[in-house]
């Protein structure tokens, strides 16, 4: 985070800012939502509110911390690159963990987004606009 701070104040990187937290990966900061909180912490000291973040929490930690993140304002990410399970179980497709986060943030009562809110939000074309 500092050194994309760094870069930002040099010029070099500009907005709007979208970071991915990467939790859980060896050799990495760990799971667990004390280091979640952390980094929030800190990318709002040096972004303000010039920025959106989501998680990415590998393994068995990926739907208990983008819960959380949700619940912090931020953006969710599941799919079978991240995490192979649904729950306690292994997911039989990214759509198993889609599902079960989206029970989860509805029962939050946080909005989510339809697919063309999150392509604007993400600035991508959409399947319509690709050449395959």
């Amino acid at each position: 985070l500092y050194s994309l701070a760094h870069l930002r104040d040099r010029g070099l990187v500009s907005g709007p800012l979208f970071l991915q937290f990467v939790l859980g990966i060896l050799g990495g900061i760990g799971a667990d939502p004390d280091n979640l909180v952390h980094m929030k912490r800190i990318a709002d000291k040096l972004f303000g509110d010039s920025y959106q973040f989501s998680v990415l929490a590998a393994g068995r930690q990926q739907m208990p911390l983008i819960s959380i993140a949700a619940a912090m304002g931020g953006n969710v990410r599941v799919g079978l690159e991240d995490s192979l399970y649904d729950g306690r179980q292994l997911a039989k497709s990214n759509a198993d963990q889609v599902r079960r986060i989206r029970g989860i943030l509805d029962g939050l009562s946080l909005e989510v987004a339809t697919p063309s809110e999150a392509r604007e939000m993400l600035a991508l074309k959409g399947g319509d606009r690709v050449a395959f």
